[in-house]
This record gives C-alpha cells, sequence and structure tokens, in this order.
C-alpha cells in the first residue's frame, strides 16, 4: 500500500505499467491487492485524473471506453441505476461531487455545464434549471447549456480519457462481461470481473422451437421461460422502493379513501404501472407511535393535465393527517406467470383441452387439413356495423369453416369490425358460447363496444381489482350485471345497505358473496359472448365452463404461454387475430425474450406454413401516407379505401413541402443526450421543433385532440411534454391536451396529424429501437391526414430500414430542412447503409435480416424448410435462435423458388375474392367495373387475372405454386398499359414483362429502391393507370 501511496503522489508510469503487467498473473485476490482502491472495478485502470466514484456503491471506474460503447463510469451508473459521482482527490477540480448550482441535484445524467460571461469558469446546472425561465440570469447564457455526457463519455475537460499506454496494459472487459459483472454485483456486492467469465445457467436455457415431440416436450421449453420471466419481473417490481413521498388524502364516491402522490421512478420510466396495479404505502415516521400500511390498487395514471398517480385503499384506517414522508412498494402477484404454467400443465396432461387437430397443429405436426361444415350465412353484414368489403368477407367465410385460421389486419385495415362480424357468425353458427379474448384491457374493452353492437347477449369479465373503475362499458361487465340481475332480489337489497353503510356484517357478507356468485354464474350461463384478457381466462368463475370456439384478437402482442390460457378451455375451433408486422409481446427478460418468448403463436404458425388472411383494404391513411408501408412492409398489397380528398385539409394552411403530399422528414441537427433515468435519450432540438410544429398546427384551427406525438424513448416523451408547457407560446391548457406518447402506446390508435421525433444522432451507438422495423410500420401509421418525422438524415440513413424511407422522401421532395416559415430541400447527404450485426449480404446486396429486425428464428426452422424439400445451398450462417441462419434467410428472401407452404405471405395472391382492387371498385357493394385489371403473381410468374363482372378469370399461370415475398405481388395495371401482351412499360425504371418478376422481387427488404413500383405510377403517361 505504501507503494501505491507513492504511485498516487508521484503519478509514476513506470509504476503504473509494472501494476498492470501483474494484473495478468495471480489470482483475482492477488490483483486487487496490487491496485490502489481507486482502480476501476471494471479493468484496472488508476489514473487518478481519469476515475470517478459512484457515491451508490462506492466503486471506481474509468472514463474509457476500452472497445465498447461507453465508457466505464457511464456502463456501471446506467447498469446499476446508479446517478451520482464523485471526482478524485488528486484529480484538478479536486474531490467534488458533481451537483447543480441552482438546486443542488446530484443526477449526472441531468446535469450539464454553461460557461460564464464574465469569468473564465463554468457553471454546472441540472437541465431542467437550465431550461427555466429563471436560469437565464445575466451570469450566464441558458442557450449554451452542454451535458457533461457526451456520446456515452463523461466529457474530457472534466474527467480525461486514460492515456493510450494505460489502456493498452489494462485488462480487457467486454460488453457481455460487465453485463453478467453487474448482474453478480446485484446479488453479491463482493464479485470480481472473474465471475463475469461464468455465464451461468442462461446458457442451458432451452430455446422455442418450430415443432414439438409432443406437450410434454412444449412444456418443458416453456415452462423455464415463464419462471425466468416472472423472476425478472418480481425482482424489477420489488427493487423500486420510493421513499420521500408527499400524499394527497382524498374520499371516493363509495367512501373509499384515495391517496394522490408523484412517484419520480414512474416519471422518469424506471417502473411501468397499469390500472389496478397493486401498490403499498407505508409511514413510520415520528407522527405515529407504530408504524402503519396500506395497500391498494392503481385508479388513475399521469397524463398530460396531472401528474399524480391515484391508489384506491382497501382499508379506511389510513394517517389522513400526515402528508410527507410516506414510502412506496410495488406489490408483485404471481397469478399472470402461473395461470400460464397451469395452461400449459393442462395442454400436456389433460386430451380433452383442446381438440386432436388444434393439438397437432399446436404442436407443428403434420395433419390433414380440416374443414368444418358450418353452414355460411347468404349475408355477411353485422348488425349495428359498418359494411365489409370482399377481403373482409373472405376472411370471415375462411374462418367460419377452419377449425384453425390466422387472420392478418394490417394498420387502418377495419380488423376490430371484421373480428366482431366474425364473432357474431360464429355465435349464430354455433350452439355454445364464444371466448374472445385480448392481450390487454384496452384491447378488449374496444371490442366488447363493437360486439355489443350486434345484439348479442355480451358479458364483459374483468379482474376484481377492476371492478371499481369507471369505464364506458361497465354496464357490460359482468360485477355490474350481477348487481342488476332482478331475478335476485335480496342480492339487491344487500348491495343498497352495502352503499349506504359502507361495511356489512359477518353473515351479510358472506351472505352477500353467495348471492353474488350465484347471481354470476347465471349471467354467464346465458351470455352469447364472453370477452376477457387472455390471462383472464384463467379466472375461478369459467373454471366449469368449456368453450367450443375461442378468438384471440391482437395476438401477435401476446406471448405464446399467455395465448394458451384460453386456448385449452376446449378449443374446439381457433381464430388469431393480429398483425406480425407489427408491435410483438413486450418481454422484459432479455434472457427469455433471446430463448423465444418474445414470439407470438401467430408468428410460429406463420412459420409453420398456415397462411393467414390478409385484410388489404385501409380506411386509414392519406394513399401518400400508406404507400411506403404498402410496399415495404405489405408487398404494395395495401389498397385505399379513402381517396386524397377525402384526407385533405387545405383549411390549416400548414406549410407542407409538397401539398400534394401531407408528410415531410424535417432534418434536425440536435445531438442526442441521455435522459435524467440514465436509460433513456432527449434530443432538445427536436423538442423544441416539436413545440414549434405543434404551435403552428393549434393556431391553425386544429383541435390538440388531433395531434399527437410518438417517440420511442420516454425521456424525450417527457421533455417533448415539459418543454411545449414551459417553451409554449399559447396560453392555457392546449399544451397540456396534446398527447405525447411511445410507438408501443399508439398501436391500434390514430390521430389526424402525427409527428415523430427520432431522437437518436450520435457517433457510436447506432439507432437503437429506431432499428426495429415493425416500431417504424406502427409509427407511419398512425396519422390520417399527415405526418411529420424529425431526426438526423445523417445518422438514421445508415440503418439501411430508413436508408429506403429517405430515400422515398427524398425522391418527393419532402426531405427538408430550415424553419417552418422557410423550409428548404435538405442538403444533407445520407450515408451508406451499413450491414446490420449479424446480417449477411445476399445476392450482393446488404440484406435487413439479423438481429436488426428483432424477430426471433426458431432453431429449427432450418430443418422445416429441409422437409419441404428446398435444395440448401452452403450454410454460411451464425447458427440458430436470434443470431441468424444464413441459409434459412436466402431460402427467405433470395431469388430462388421456396414451397408456399413454407411460408404465409401468398394468400393475396392467389384467392380471387382478395385481389386488389382498383378505384372504380364499390367496395361495399362489391360491384366491380368493367375496367380490365391485371395482378402480376408472385416468384417471378405472371399470374394475370382479368376482373371484369365479378369473376377472376386466370389468363396465364407459370409456376402459380411458388411464392418469394420480395415480390410487390398485388400491383394493379389497366389494360391500356398492355401488361397483358408482356410488353415493357415506357418507363424505364420499371419494365413489368412477364419475364422481370424476379428482376422486380429483388426490392423486398433490399438496398434498392423499393418505392419503385408506385413510382411507376406518377410517371406513367397515362391516367388510366391505377395503383392504391
Amino acid at each position: 500500500m505504501e507503494a501505491c501511496s507513492d504511485y498516487n503522489r508521484n503519478g509514476s508510469d513506470n509504476v503504473e505499467e509494472l501494476q498492470f503487467s501483474q494484473l495478468s498473473l495471480g489470482t483475482a485476490a492477488d490483483q486487487r491487492r496490487t491496485l490502489p482502491d481507486h482502480a476501476c472495478s471494471y479493468c484496472g485502470i488508476h489514473s487518478q485524473s481519469s476515475v470517478t466514484k459512484c457515491l451508490g456503491c462506492k466503486k471506481w471506474f474509468c472514463n474509457s471506453r476500452g472497445g465498447t460503447s461507453s465508457s466505464h463510469i457511464i456502463w456501471h451508473l446506467v447498469k446499476a441505476r446508479h446517478k451520482e459521482v464523485q471526482l478524485h482527490p488528486s484529480s484538478q477540480l479536486g474531490e467534488i461531487t458533481l451537483e447543480c448550482y441552482n438546486c443542488s441535484v446530484r443526477n449526472v445524467f441531468s446535469l450539464g455545464f454553461i460557461p460564464a460571461k464574465r469569468d473564465t469558469v463554468v457553471v454546472i446546472l441540472c437541465r431542467p434549471c437550465a431550461s427555466a425561465p429563471s436560469s437565464k440570469d445575466v451570469m450566464w447564457d441558458a442557450t449554451q447549456w452542454q451535458p457533461l455526457i457526451h456520446e456515452r463519455q463523461l466529457i474530457s475537460w472534466l474527467v480525461p480519457a486514460p492515456s493510450a499506454k494505460a489502456q493498452q496494459h489494462s485488462k480487457a472487459v467486454t460488453s457481455q462481461q460487465i453485463r453478467s459483472l453487474e448482474e453478480s454485483w446485484a446479488r453479491s456486492s463482493g464479485a470480481n470481473i472473474a465471475d463475469a467469465d461464468n455465464p451461468g445457467a442462461e446458457l442451458d436455457i432451452q430455446k422455442v422451437l418450430l415443432r414439438y415431440e409432443d406437450a410434454y416436450q412444449y412444456q418443458t421449453i416453456f415452462g423455464p421461460l415463464v419462471k425466468i420471466e416472472a423472476d425478472h419481473d418480481r425482482r424489477m417490481k420489488e427493487a423500486h422502493t420510493q421513499d420521500g413521498i408527499t400524499v394527497r388524502w382524498d374520499t371516493s364516491l363509495n367512501s373509499r379513501r384515495l391517496a394522490y402522490f408523484q412517484l419520480p421512478k414512474y416519471e422518469l420510466g424506471e417502473v411501468r404501472l397499469a390500472i389496478g396495479d397493486e401498490l403499498r404505502l407505508s409511514y413510520s415516521g415520528p407522527l405515529l407511535q407504530e408504524p402503519w400500511d396500506g395497500s391498494g390498487y392503481v385508479v388513475k395514471l399521469p397524463n398530460s393535465t396531472n401528474d399524480d398517480i391515484c391508489i384506491e385503499l382497501s382499508s379506511t384506517n389510513t394517517p389522513s393527517d400526515i402528508s410527507n414522508g410516506f414510502a412506496v412498494d410495488f406489490v408483485w402477484k404471481s397469478t399472470t406467470f402461473d395461470r400460464m404454467q397451469a395452461a400449459m400443465k393442462k395442454f400436456a396432461v389433460m386430451e380433452s383441452s383442446v381438440s386432436e387437430y388444434i393439438y397437432h397443429k399446436l404442436l407443428g405436426h403434420d395433419i390433414d387439413k380440416v374443414e368444418l361444415g358450418t353452414k355460411l350465412p347468404k349475408h355477411f353484414h353485422a348488425p349495428g356495423l359498418p359494411a365489409l368489403n370482399a377481403p373482409q368477407i373472405e376472411a370471415i367465410k375462411s374462418a367460419l369453416r377452419s377449425p384453425l385460421s390466422l387472420i392478418q389486419g394490417p394498420p387502418g385495415t377495419g380488423k376490430t369490425v371484421t373480428t366482431a362480424a366474425l364473432v357474431y357468425h360464429l355465435a349464430k353458427a354455433n350452439t355454445g358460447k364464444i371466448l374472445v379474448c385480448a392481450p390487454s384491457n384496452v384491447a378488449v374493452d374496444q371490442l366488447t363496444e363493437k360486439v355489443d353492437k350486434t345484439g348479442l347477449r355480451v358479458v364483459r369479465i374483468t379482474a376484481r381489482n377492476r371492478e371499481e373503475l369507471e369505464s364506458r362499458i361497465s354496464h357490460l361487465e359482468l360485477h355490474t350485471q350481477a348487481l342488476m340481475n332482478d331475478t335476485i332480489p335480496e342480492l339487491q337489497k344487500l348491495h343498497r345497505l352495502k352503499t349506504a353503510v359502507g361495511e356489512l356484517s359477518r353473515s351479510d357478507q358472506a351472505q352477500y358473496r353467495r348471492l353474488r356468485h350465484g347471481s354470476e354464474m347465471e349471467i354467464l350461463n346465458h351470455a352469447d359472448v364472453i370477452l376477457c384478457t387472455c390471462v383472464g381466462a384463467g379466472d375461478r368463475r369459467l373454471s366449469d365452463f368449456r368453450f367450443r370456439t375461442v378468438l384471440i384478437d391482437e395476438s401477435t402482442q401476446a406471448s405464446e404461454p399467455e395465448c394458451l390460457i384460453p386456448l385449452v378451455m376446449g378449443a374446439r375451433q381457433v381464430v388469431l387475430i393480429g398483425d406480425h408486422q407489427q408491435l410483438g409481446p413486450v418481454i422484459l427478460s432479455k434472457a427469455a425474450a433471446n430463448a423465444g418468448l418474445s414470439q407470438s403463436l401467430f408468428e410460429r404458425l406463420v412459420f409453420l406454413g398456415l397462411r393467414p388472411h390478409r385484410l388489404v383494404v385501409q380506411y386509414r391513411m392519406h394513399p401518400c401516407l400508406s404507400e411506403f408501408p404498402s410496399n415495404f412492409f405489405y408487398e404494395g398489397s395495401l389498397q385505399n379505401g379513402v381517396t386524397a380528398q377525402e384526407r385533405t385539409r387545405s383549411d390549416i394552411g400548414f406549410p407542407w413541402p409538397n401539398p400534394a403530399k401531407p408528410m415531410m422528414i424535417l432534418a434536425c441537427n440536435g445531438v442526442e443526450e441521455i435522459a435524467s433515468n440514465g436509460t433513456s435519450y432527449i434530443n432538445r432540438v427536436e423538442a423544441s421543433a416539436c413545440e414549434k410544429i405543434v404551435t403552428r398546427m393549434l393556431k391553425s384551427n386544429l383541435s390538440p385532440e388531433q395531434i399527437g406525438v410518438i417517440t420511442p424513448y420516454e425521456g424525450q416523451r417527457s421533455w417533448v411534454v415539459h418543454h411545449m408547457v414551459q417553451a409554449g407560446t399559447l396560453v392555457g391548457d392546449a399544451y397540456k391536451e396534446v398527447e405525447v406518447a411511445s410507438v408501443d402506446a399508439f398501436q391500434g390508435r390514430e390521430k389526424d396529424y402525427i409527428i415523430v421525433s427520432c431522437v437518436r444522432n450520435n457517433e457510436h451507438q447506432g439507432i437503437g429501437f429506431l432499428s426495429d422495423p415493425r416500431r417504424l410500420n406502427v409509427a407511419l401509421t398512425r396519422a390520417k391526414y399527415g405526418i411529420i418525422i424529425l431526426g438526423s438524415p445523417k445518422v438514421l440513413s445508415r440503418n439501411p430500414l430508413w436508408h429506403e424511407l429517405l430515400s422515398y422522401y427524398k425522391h418527393y421532395g419532402v426531405l427538408v430542412e430550415g424553419q417552418l416559415n422557410h423550409l428548404v430541400r435538405s442538403t444533407a447527404r445520407l450515408s451508406k447503409p451499413r450491414a446490420p450485426k449479424g446480417s449477411h449480404a445476399l445476392s450482393g446486396r446488404s440484406m435487413l435480416v439479423g438481429r436488426s429486425t428483432m424477430r426471433y428464428i426458431p432453431p429449427d426452422l432450418e430443418a422445416a424448410a429441409s422437409a419441404q424439400g428446398v435444395p440448401a445451398p452452403s450454410d454460411i450462417g451464425h447458427g440458430p435462435g436470434t443470431t441468424l441462419n444464413s441459409t434459412l434467410y436466402r431460402r427467405f428472401f433470395d431469388g430462388s423458388s421456396i414451397p408456399a407452404s413454407v411460408l404465409a405471405q401468398d394468400s393475396y395472391t392467389d384467392q380471387p375474392s382478395t385481389l386488389l382492387f382498383s378505384q372504380d371498385l364499390d367496395l361495399h357493394s362489391q360491384q366491380f367495373t368493367q375496367q380490365e385489371t391485371v395482378l402480376l403473381g408472385a416468384a417471378g410468374s405472371t399470374q394475370a387475372a382479368r376482373i371484369g363482372d365479378g369473376a377472376g378469370q386466370a389468363l396465364h399461370e407459370k409456376g402459380s405454386n411458388t411464392f418469394n415475398p420480395r415480390m410487390h405481388a398485388s400491383i394493379m395495371f389497366s389494360h391500356s398499359d398492355r401488361v397483358l401482351g408482356g410488353e415493357q412499360s415506357t418507363n424505364h425504371r420499371s419494365a413489368f414483362s412477364h419475364d422481370t418478376g424476379p428482376a422486380l422481387s429483388q426490392n423486398f427488404l433490399t438496398q434498392e429502391s423499393i418505392y419503385e413500383a408506385s413510382q411507376f405510377t406518377q410517371d406513367a403517361h397515362t391516367q388510366d393507370f391505377t395503383q392504391y
């Protein structure tokens, strides 16, 4: 230690080099003895000016990246969720703790500096203080504020990076080792880097397969994954105790005690809360003789007008005269995971849980196709619902006759209406009850509303802890119908007494529960349709029921074990509805997600060759807004049920660069910053641009409810809300009423105008969430009238996915820069796209495949493809799972032919009833015009169909049983383009002859311009050419 002290005083490079040479010798304990206490806990670097102390755990870390994306101190602060740091006593600034000069906050992620105007000093301020009007002091210019962390590294004048020699002699530490070490520290603070070299039991996790030998193997694989997710969820919830909470007390209309408070961890995005979650409120201060605690359920969450969380406590014995010094704990319940495990066990041991056909299909077994003898109705329109178009009717027809069917509903295609109509016809065709589920309460409530309009007897089952929540469908909920049941007058009498008095005697309470249960069973027995969440299907009130028909809406957002809960209740007919091109299940554990728990049952069935029926007529977006999503995500198959005139508002006077196309990408060059929670990002320049756009729209006679702001990052969401209110020039609560939410929160919803803040702008980190194609698809398809995207073209264009979008916008002259009142075409040059890590170049192009797709690939899918008789190219892959196998993707995305049974995207290419219609088609009456049109088949075939009097006639067919998903498979042409004769178009960019199919098919998910087919419609020298 004396040598170390001498080193600390003298800073000898020779001693430093000697100690780092010793680092490679001996045990971990020996290594720590040779290093000073302030050595980096990751790599051992101990240059005094280059290390900082984490005050959360008292460990030291250096400011070196060490070959990773972040400096070691930032790595630790993010992973450990610590936020306060202290410099070394011998550093240039001495032993100081970094904090805000104005408010003394010590969150380093929120701190920045401003050069003083007069003196050669800098002022450290937190981001809120720097942006507040009161901070615009004569001492400094608040607009010069810069964060202390840049590119995930402390700025060099504050903590210099270690010398090259020091880094050369330090211990090399990988990102995976850092993650493992942080996980080890969470269990034991004495763990060292050697423990990170032992990944542990996670390597033994079995991955989700495509096919299973039997239900026992299925349970053996999924059971541990559900447990991993449950353990992770429990640790996350129990680790988030929040102290120092101020509570405001109130009383509800039903005389229950309400507690209002703000939860900083929720505001920072560190925890997730939902209506109905249970929280524990406690107090152990000096104002009470004994500690107090009480549990309650969340009945209100913060919104744009109020930041308070409200819980309704089950006990009226509360310290309502005390307001400060409370603590909040998250109460974790295993109900969700217990029901998943129970469903898998039931699937394995009970033959009656599902039909034999469903059993084998779920396990991926080859089994002869079965068609039900359901009598189809003469008319498919359901009472109280809008008229259906032909693709919707075809989907319903197929579902009525099939024991297992998939319906894919791209954005705005009327999926909810189709689902409600299908439920109506299923109820009329079957004698038993229909069980309808969805993964979220919001989705179930929306569907309940629609199904109720058909006149069916509908019952909505909610969890007990949600029964007191206000809802627009509360009159349909089971507990409400049970209490309104006039066949049991004694129950109504006891309920009135309970409402008046507040509590019943023990004997009356027992009688009340017994009568209520009997009334609920009576209501359920008389119902036509029962609706609940997938997890809610495990409710004990449904345990004695068997459901022949089960329909799961939004099934692509549910994990497979979650879907299994309603299926094992006797399903003989199953309908899964969703869209695997939009966001999938939310799995918090990376280990479980990487092993396949993030893959939905819908998606696995698609891999197995079950063909979904795609709804192809969208009624939401302006045609120019639907063009790119249609071409990129749905092979050009989406047709527009609305015209450009119906989606154009000329009264708002917004400065669109191209008035005919209400869309634009506004180049913003603001640098991203780590948000105050340490796990998210903000971009202040984009937030400022967002405020100006919202202000312009509000001044143009738009209401706040018509505008939505989408961002992938919680940090940016919070900052945009804060900045609009603080910097906006409009008075009142207009800004607070503008919804600002994540991409996930907007799925399934729409706004007239959408602003997308991309946030990311860096040199080393990439674009994170934005690289997920499904997340981009959701963001692009929420707007009805117009969309504005804020981002850095230079950074975004490095990603192949975004390069296509930027090229598309640039082609139409809507990639712009400058102020709103003076927008000009952007001069930014798009970067050359980088091949995503884990992807492979196919056919000489960098493909958007690999981990960047965020899509799980079963390890046995390769064998499944081989079983279909597909010739196997040389395998250059990197193994199974999420690290992609190139052979598999070559089969899926290359120009080679694949049997149609391998993929599921071809249903709309070979069924006349789902052909894509021209503008002259009356979608509601299903009467076709006499205009002749042609449909190009996939994989190079020229499968043409002439649509005249409503019947499709195949004119030419070649290779019709092959399918290539890269083909823009469904593009409409008029007869005047002479496509039937095989003549090439005069447009040199798109030659659509019968022998150019494979060349055109290369556009899908490649670096070539995927909007050329749509551009052809713009350049063609004829007005008869129609392509929606």
